[in-house]
C-alpha cells in the first residue's frame, strides 16, 4: 500500500518522505531531481550548497554630454549582472528548497524551516532521520532548562552536587 501511495503523482512532484524510509526516499528524491530540466543545478544546490556571489568588474563608461564619466569598478555579483550559468544555479536554489519542502511532512518541516539553503535542509533532514540533534536552538533551550534546575546550598561544592 505504501509503495502505491508513494508512486501516485511521482512524475509531477517529489517523493514523500515516509517514517523509517529515509535511504529509499533520498535515492528516489535524487532520481526525481535528475528528471528535472535543471537537474544538474538542483543536485549541486543540494549536495554542494548555495551559489556564492563573486566580485565582478563593471567596465568604465565614458562621459556623454552632461553625464560625467564613470570609472571602472568592482562590485558583488547580483541577479542583474551574473552570468547565465551562475543565474541558473541561483534560481535552482529556490526550486530545490521548494521541492524539499514538498517532499517532507509537517513534523520535519518544523525542524528544517529555519534553514536558509537547500544544502542546509538536506543535511538537517539526513541528521534528523539518523536521530542526531540538528537544531542548535533546541540544544540551547535544553541547556537552559538544565541550568535552571541547578541549585546549590551554602557551603556546597560542584562535586558534592553531582555526587
Amino acid at each position: 500500500m505504501h509503495n502505491n501511495i508513494m508512486a501516485v503523482g511521482s512524475r509531477d512532484r517529489p517523493p514523500m518522505l515516509a517514517p523509517g524510509r529515509y535511504s529509499q526516499w533520498q535515492s528516489r528524491f535524487l532520481r526525481y531531481i535528475d528528471t528535472r530540466p535543471n537537474g544538474d543545478a538542483l543536485r549541486k544546490c543540494l549536495l554542494e550548497g548555495l551559489y556564492q556571489p563573486t566580485i565582478v568588474t563593471i567596465p568604465a563608461v565614458p562621459a556623454i554630454g552632461d553625464n560625467p564619466a564613470i570609472p571602472e569598478r568592482t562590485t558583488v555579483e547580483t541577479i542583474l549582472n551574473m552570468s547565465p550559468k551562475n543565474k541558473e544555479h541561483y534560481q535552482a536554489e529556490k526550486e530545490a528548497i521548494h521541492l524539499l519542502l514538498t517532499g517532507i511532512g509537517d513534523d520535519i518541516y518544523l525542524t528544517v524551516d529555519a534553514c536558509k539553503t537547500a544544502h542546509e535542509m538536506w543535511i538537517a533532514i539526513e541528521r534528523l532521520q539518523q536521530g542526531e540533534s540538528l537544531n542548535i536552538q533546541d540544544v540551547k533551550t535544553n541547556l537552559f532548562w538544565e541550568f535552571g534546575k541547578f541549585t546549590s546550598h551554602d557551603g556546597e561544592s560542584m562535586e558534592s552536587y553531582y555526587s
